[in-house]
């Protein structure tokens, strides 16, 4: 059903599609495919994030996909699509090891970066000879690329740089007015987007850390690398694949990370909380269940990000909590650091560029 539309005056309708996440209305998928084929914005569900679907042969709608986020051109887009079948109509000449982690990690929140097919524009992949692909897991995303039967090129769907939409009110925060159609199937599972694994060169590497941990892929591929990289956006010509650049996923307040023995984080964390509350600042905590206690005696907007102990819960509060407190309008967001194996990876990597690179290291007590 339509549950209903957000205005922009003088832009355009951006209606919303609710459906249930497990079973959709296939009138609703049916509605949002042709829209794609036509060459309109998508924005829908996936298991990592909400992305924001673009046909993947129209040129015009690969720019628009630039244009509303605004996206620098030099980042490239995940192609997304519903079989394996389809990966020789994105890709050429694969290696017999993108097979086997396809059949390892397939559908699921893994990005294989290989040679594009010259079927796929280059607009696509900020210009360069290489692709990066998936196949979601989610079962919207699922029903929607195979009733659309085209490729679809999907970014995150919000703003560039903002931290990635986790709900449907996510996307409509950033992209309302400007795209024709919204997915509402609630919020996301993991939270977090994709890994991204470069199989061009001589060495099969992780580009990105996301929702399949690096332990999981090295028990197929004992030889994968990490490579951490942090492209500053002004010398960027054209990355490998999204989510590399040095500051991204950034809520709007400053946001300080906090690194070390958690009790000592805790502890510095609540004195600068404290310090800038009497500078008549805002300021946002974004921690575990267990720890927010220890700021109930300062003014601070307290937002849970679930149990310490489950990185999968973290994760899955990541974005949503940055949004929250930036909701509330406050200055300076304070969070720590947290196990960097595992999914830990992944969060840690989104946190690290969300302040750009920069840290607090605090000294065990």
């Amino acid at each position: 059903m339509i549950r209903g539309s957000t205005i922009v005056p003088e832009r355009i309708y951006t209606h919303i599609l609710a459906v249930n996440p497990e079973h959709p209305d296939p009138d609703c998928i049916d509605r949002a495919a042709q829209a794609l084929r036509q060459g309109q914005l998508v924005a829908f569900p996936t298991e990592t994030v909400y992305g924001l679907g673009a046909h993947a042969g129209d040129v015009a709608a690969v720019r628009r996909v630039f244009e509303v986020k605004r996206r620098p051109a030099s980042d490239p887009l995940i192609v997304h699509i519903a079989d394996t079948s389809q990966l020789t109509d994105i890709a050429c000449n694969i290696p017999d090891l993108a097979w086997q982690l396809v059949q390892h990690f397939w559908p699921g929140p893994l990005t294989l970066v290989l040679p594009r097919h010259e079927r796929i524009v280059a607009e696509v992949s900020a210009g360069l000879t290489t692709v990066a692909v998936r196949m979601p897991q989610h079962p919207v995303a699922h029903a929607l690329l195979r009733a659309a039967c085209v490729p679809i090129a999907a970014p995150s769907a919000n703003l560039f740089a903002r931290p990635s939409p986790t709900t449907a009110q996510h996307v409509l925060e950033d992209l309302a007015g400007q795209i024709e159609l919204v997915i509402d199937a609630g919020a996301t599972t993991i939270g977090v987007e994709s890994t991204v694994v470069d199989l061009t060169g001589a060495v099969p590497v992780v580009l990105r850390p996301g929702g399949i941990t690096l332990e999981a892929l090295r028990a197929i591929v004992p030889g994968l690398a990490w490579q951490a990289r942090q492209v500053k956006l002004d010398h960027a010509t054209g990355v490998a694949a999204p989510g590399m650049f040095a500051r991204h996923y950034a809520p709007r307040a400053e946001l300080l990370l906090f690194v070390g023995e958690s009790e000592a984080v805790v502890a510095q964390m609540y004195a600068t909380g404290q310090r800038l509350t009497a500078e008549q600042k805002q300021v946002g905590i974004l921690a575990p269940a267990e720890e927010l206690a220890d700021f109930a005696d300062i003014a601070v907007h307290c937002v849970s990000l679930g149990s310490r102990s489950d990185l999968t819960e973290i994760a899955a509060h990541l974005f949503a909590g940055m949004r929250e407190l930036d909701r509330r309008g406050v200055d300076v967001i304070l969070v720590r650091s947290f196990d960097q194996s595992g999914l830990g990876l992944a969060i840690w990597d989104r946190l690290l560029r969300a302040t750009e690179g920069k840290f607090i290291r605090v000294a065990a007590g």
